[in-house]
């Protein structure tokens, strides 16, 4: 099995009648995985750095039903998008961001938030609020704390010379044994180990004045078992610097284990803030 033959048995796992997009941008052309009703409550996935569109399967089966759920492959990671140039900043992947929802033409976006993705998600919101109905970030990185050093040492390792042992060790030890999906995780070990790295862009946490004008509907659900920072710290933070806020742990999920497990409480959250945060039609 290659990479090509792994992703398409992982997006068979989303639900039935899925297609898939491909919008061209500046950035390169970006593959999408679309579940849904067309006119429906357009709801964009981003997944964290190093996966796929493939990681939301579960969480695009809870939503589907409801809402238009489109999730992209971002340029520069594994997967079916292709990069004409690298993103070397935030605000290159916000600008990235920002031409997709344009490109899309479903008007302003639910914006959900893996990790990495939940930073991009959330400075997608502070640079473009007017494009963005609501944002739910999902364990987000780099955001209101930063990494575990202790994380960071276990990283290493498959970042640097990534083979498949190594990234399944990995995977292992920050979901304390709890079993991924096999399909994701086989797309995921394939994509970390066949594609060729591409810059880390670096990423800073905003400013908390840059915070404090933020005034899109958001959700922050926290890991409760995430090795990659302190789950009580973040859900402190987010609170001092969101007030408005809906914070909410998720006991038993580690950082890796979102969203592949616990889709269904994961979609519930999610699916009520899209909700509540939906302006009623005039």
């Amino acid at each position: 099995m290659d990479f090509g033959e792994a992703y398409s048995a992982a997006a068979a796992r989303w639900p039935a009648g899925t297609g898939a997009l491909d919008v061209p941008t500046s950035w390169g052309r970006t593959h999408l995985l679309a579940a849904g009703p067309a006119g429906a409550t357009p709801t964009v996935l981003l997944h964290g750095g190093g996966a796929t569109a493939t990681v939301w399967a579960g969480v695009a089966r809870e939503l589907s039903g409801r809402f238009r759920v489109l999730a992209p492959d971002q340029p520069g990671s594994p997967g079916r998008s292709t990069s004409s140039r690298p993103f070397r900043t935030t605000a290159d992947q916000a600008a990235w961001l920002g031409e997709l929802i344009e490109a899309l033409d479903v008007g302003p976006v639910h914006l959900v938030g893996h990790s990495a993705g939940g930073h991009l998600a959330l400075t997608g919101a502070l640079e473009r609020p007017g494009t963005v109905s609501s944002l739910a970030l999902l364990d987000p990185t780099a955001c209101f704390t930063g990494f575990s050093p202790r994380y960071l040492l276990h990283a290493v390792p498959h970042l640097v010379r990534p083979t498949p042992a190594r990234v399944r060790r990995f995977f292992a030890w920050e979901t304390r044994g709890r079993a991924l999906d096999p399909a994701w995780l086989e797309v995921a070990v394939r994509g970390l180990t066949e594609f060729d790295a591409t810059p880390i862009v670096p990423t800073r946490r905003p400013a908390r004045a840059r915070l404090a004008r933020l005034t899109v509907p958001t959700l922050v659900l926290v890991a409760g078992r995430s090795r990659a920072h302190d789950p009580s710290r973040v859900a402190r933070s987010a609170r001092s610097l969101l007030p408005a806020a809906t914070v909410v742990g998720l006991p038993v999920a580690s950082h890796h284990t979102i969203p592949v497990l616990d889709a269904g409480e994961i979609a519930a959250a999610v699916g009520d803030h899209v909700v509540r945060s939906t302006a009623p039609p005039r």
